[in-house]
């Protein structure tokens, strides 16, 4: 019950921030209008609306990390933090309480991008509420990514970590733009070392109907999700330990 006041304090946090909420969820918007538009205006298909919109969904999702990561970091640089920790909660409660209202936060971003490519040429079928269910694992790492920063780091190292660092590097080592089996050679291989190229390729997969293939990449996305929020859990604690002294 504890957790879930906690939960209700933060959904109440990102009520009062529209204006974040609104940029995170309308800037993917706006990049996904443009390349459809550029697409339009070329005869080679190198932005198919299928492909496209799942790359451009992952990553809309930087931006759940960046709002995570000042969210945690100015409870942090505040005494709200401190007086919470009187109260009989443990770390892991602390980080499920901002885990859990950020989930719905990004199933809508989620969502309403791929309604906008259905007004786009996409079509609305099984494989797209597929896709939906495959990037919650993705939103839940991106999330877990912004709880760690915000861990770690005061709100304004937060923005550049996940503002600058990160959407650049889930922009350029996702394969959303282009293909990474092109570039090849160690660009590709570090890509493939890293979570995002695996959250474009297993939401193409589903969203394809390659329905074999979604889990060789999702297992990543899993796998890396689990550790970075076991990571925000013990970074979390050490700083509670640390505060509370």
């Amino acid at each position: 019950m504890k957790t879930a006041a906690f939960s209700a304090r933060n959904r109440k946090e990102m009520i009062r921030d529209p204006l974040n909420m609104a940029f995170g969820i309308g800037f993917p918007l706006v990049i996904l209008l443009l390349l459809t538009t550029l697409q339009s205006n070329i005869q080679v298909e190198l932005f198919a609306i299928d492909q496209l919109v799942p790359g451009v969904a992952v990553f809309g999702l930087s931006f759940i990390s960046l709002f995570s990561g000042m969210l945690i970091a100015k409870d942090r640089s505040t005494s709200f933090l401190m007086r919470l920790f009187t109260a009989p909660l443990t770390a892991p409660d602390y980080i499920l309480g901002y885990t859990l209202p950020l989930i719905p936060m990004a199933i809508l971003q989620i969502t309403i991008t791929f309604i906008a490519a259905a007004f786009l040429g996409l079509v609305i079928d099984f494989n797209v509420l597929l896709t939906i269910v495959v990037l919650i694992p993705v939103a839940i790492l991106f999330i877990g990514i912004g709880l760690l920063a915000g861990s770690l780091f005061n709100d304004k190292l937060v923005g550049g970590v996940c503002g600058a660092l990160l959407t650049n590097l889930s922009a350029w080592l996702s394969g959303t733009w282009f293909d990474l089996h092109l570039v090849g050679g160690w660009f590709k291989a570090i890509a493939y070392m890293l979570p995002f190229a695996h959250a474009v390729d297993a939401g193409r997969a589903a969203i394809s109907g390659d329905y074999a293939s979604i889990l060789p990449h999702l297992w990543w996305v899993i796998g890396y999700a689990v550790a970075i929020l076991i990571i925000a859990i013990f970074v979390f604690r050490k700083q509670m330990s640390s505060d509370s002294d």
